[in-house]
């Protein structure tokens, strides 16, 4: 199957990765949009979810709870982003407040019941990651810290020419603690509209090979394998990334020839 698939924006509920199109084990994305007023319920048994309000305002609530105003972002590139979990067998609505709101609702198979809560951005996790032409802003918003069963995600800005997720890395073998084998959905948006980057996806043995252009509104899956990226340079880039599997966490294993540039890399003067 197609490793990268692109929505494109619109009022309502597109179901973007699903069981039936892709070849992730866990993950799955709705993209919705709302104009004010306007709401959109779900009921899917078995599941749980995690809102990620990409832009805009809601209101998210069901029988016995009510999380009002979620989501303080004009765009991604405006701060961390605020969200919402429901646990598996919880019937919930999604109503727009204020002005349209876009939300990233990422789901998987869940057996155990988790009450639903609040993700406020004052409580998200934030952190630089990496050094010189590798660095990159991080938001870990449903993180270990937080409670569910299979899904853990976060966020990642990046800029003019830099990398992300590097030195390469994957996650796609039960090797505890060491690695864990989660599945990985990438999303993407940049600060203008001619703005592109570039994911990759590869494995050791070469089974997949492949590079794709990225611009606002495309997923990639990761079902295995090693996934650095790149913002061409003059751009930002944003990118929410969803992880679903039985270890969640950052239980990752770099790719061996690139370990040392963790280790003894230094940035040249000015980067």
């Amino acid at each position: 199957m197609k490793g990268k698939k692109s929505y494109a924006e619109k009022y309502g509920c597109e179901r973007v990765v699903t069981a039936r199109n892709s070849a992730l084990a866990f993950a799955e994305i709705d993209m919705l949009k709302l104009a004010p007023g306007k709401s959109f319920s779900y009921a899917e048994p078995g599941k749980e979810f995690a809102l990620m309000v990409l832009a805009g305002s809601c209101t998210v609530e069901g029988q016995g709870f009510r999380f009002e105003r979620v989501g303080k972002r004009r765009t991604p590139f405006d701060g961390v982003a605020e969200g919402v979990y429901i646990g598996k067998d919880t019937p919930f609505t999604v109503t727009a407040v204020g002005g349209d709101v876009r939300i990233c609702v990422a789901k998987a198979p869940a057996e155990k019941a988790i009450r639903p809560y609040r993700i406020d951005a004052e409580s998200v996790r934030t952190k630089t990651l990496g050094k010189g032409p590798f660095e990159r802003f991080a938001a870990f918003n449903l993180d270990e810290s937080r409670e569910a069963q299979r899904l853990y995600i976060g966020e990642f800005w990046a800029e003019d020419g830099n990398w992300a997720s590097f030195p390469p890395h994957k996650h796609d073998v039960d090797d505890m603690p060491a690695e864990g084998a989660l599945d990985e959905i990438y999303y993407f948006e940049f600060d203008k509209p001619e703005g592109f980057g570039v994911q990759m996806v590869y494995t050791k043995e070469g089974d997949i090979d492949e590079a794709y252009k990225v611009r606002t509104g495309d997923f990639v899956e990761i079902p295995k394998g090693y996934h650095p990226c790149s913002v061409a340079p003059g751009y930002k880039c944003y990118c929410l990334w969803i992880m679903a599997g039985n270890n969640r966490g950052l239980f990752s294993t770099t790719q061996e020839e690139h370990k040392w540039i963790n280790e003894s890399y230094t940035p040249k003067s000015g980067k």
